[in-house]
Order: C-alpha cells, then structure tokens, then sequence
C-alpha cells in the first residue's frame, strides 16, 4: 500500500545512514471515513460498524489542525513498536492484547488536498517516526465516523524528492548522487590548516550553526566532515578523509 522516496546509499556513502532517518518525512495520503480497521489500513479487519460522514469540509480541517504541531501519538497496534521485546505485530497476530506506550511525534503540516467523502486526500509533513496510519484513526475518531488510511506514498525523505527518485528496477551508476551533495540542507562550515587537520582527525573545534549539525569543507570545496554543532563547539561525528580512524 506504501509507495514512493526510499534513500538507498552504496559504497561509502552507508556511512552517511545514521543521519538520513533524522530528517522530516512527506506523505500525500488517502482517508476513507466510515469505519476503522485493527491495522488503520485497509488491509486490515474493520474493528467499528459503518457510519456515514457527516461532518463538513470545515469541520474536518479543524481536527486535522488539532492533529499539527507536537503530539503525544499512540502508534498503531500492527506496527514494529516493541513490547518487552516482542514486536506489537506479533502480538496482534494472535489476538493477544496490545497497549503500546504513546510517543513524542511532531506534525510540521498537515493539510487536506481534495474532499470527496468518504474519502479525503492529504499531504503530511513530519518527524521520523511519525505514523500517518494513527493520524487517520485519530481523525476518524474525532469526527466520530471512523476512518482508516487508503492510500499512502513518500514524496519527500530529507533532501531526497520523488521527482528524482528512480524506479529500483532501473537504477545504474549514473542514478548516483556525489556525497558532496548529501545533506544539502545543513549548514556549510568551511575550514583550513590546522582548524582541517584538526578536522580531519576527529577533534572538535570552535564554531557555531543555526543548526543541530553541519557539513564541513575543506578550501577546495572538498566535503570532508559531517559534525554536531554543540555550545560554540563543532565535534565531527563522520570524517570522510583516510587520514582518521573513524
């Protein structure tokens, strides 16, 4: 039912994993209101009885704005969440009872895109982690219909953008993007002599960015660090020359 930007890195560009699942998420989805599912999909059983939607496009844009900012969310009975270490969806499976903990989640936007009940299109931005599943059974629920999520696809993970992702039956060396242009939307912090050497073996130097973490090039626009940006300080967390042990 998921579709859309999945980041695959090759080579030594793995090392480069840690950061991408920090980044903010986009989704464009589909809602059908009328009755909830034990998974919040459509592939799952329906767990309420039919009822007809009966709020309006108004009324609906309003929960969903409840639904934006920083939410406490409990994700979704089927999901890989653990409890005392046995994933939920295990759980579930065999019918066992499943109460998972609620998690600290963030909701940049979340707007509705077309309303022709019972089912409505939206677009979400989020934190990773985030599940738009229990943002269907949260609005659903709300609105005292139901709902359940239809229809899901990625078009934004990080600075990776459905229109330059490339079907995985088609990828060749050319599809490649340079490490340079990894995390674009970081701050650049550009440094020379002893400040690169210092770099370049792992030690924290004096700096600062708007920013929990930075890029640092070298003068010839060589990408050779990423690194936290902490009280003054830039500390390398990936150093990308041969000349560390990192």
């Amino acid at each position: 039912m998921a579709t859309g930007v999945l980041p695959v890195s090759v080579g030594k560009a793995t090392r480069f994993g840690r950061f991408i699942p920090n980044s903010p998420k986009e989704y464009i989805g589909e809602i059908r209101f009328g009755f909830s599912t034990n998974t919040y999909d459509r592939e799952g059983t329906p767990t309420s009885e039919e009822r007809v939607l009966l709020s309006s496009a108004k009324d609906v844009e309003g929960v969903i704005r409840s639904l934006t900012g920083k939410l406490s969310q409990i994700p979704p009975p089927f999901s890989a969440k653990k409890i005392g270490g046995v994933p939920s969806y295990k759980l579930a499976r065999k019918n066992r009872p499943v109460q998972i903990a609620p998690i600290q989640v963030e909701v940049y936007e979340f707007e509705m895109l077309r309303f022709e009940p019972p089912v409505i299109t939206v677009r979400v931005v989020c934190s990773p982690g985030t599940y738009v599943r229990s943002l269907a059974h949260d609005l659903g629920r709300t609105l005292g219909s139901g709902a359940h999520l239809t229809a899901l696809r990625r078009t934004r993970s990080g600075d990776f953008r459905l229109e330059h992702a490339v079907p995985l039956q088609r990828v060749s060396t050319s599809d490649l993007i340079p490490m340079s242009r990894l995390l674009e939307s970081w701050p650049r912090i550009e440094v020379s002599g002893a400040e690169e050497m210092r770099v370049m073996h792992g030690n924290q130097i004096p700096g600062d960015a708007d920013a929990e973490f930075a890029r640092i090039f070298n003068k010839k626009g060589e990408f050779i660090a990423v690194a936290a940006v902490e009280n003054g300080w830039v500390r390398p967390r990936l150093v990308l020359t041969s000349n560390t042990s990192d």
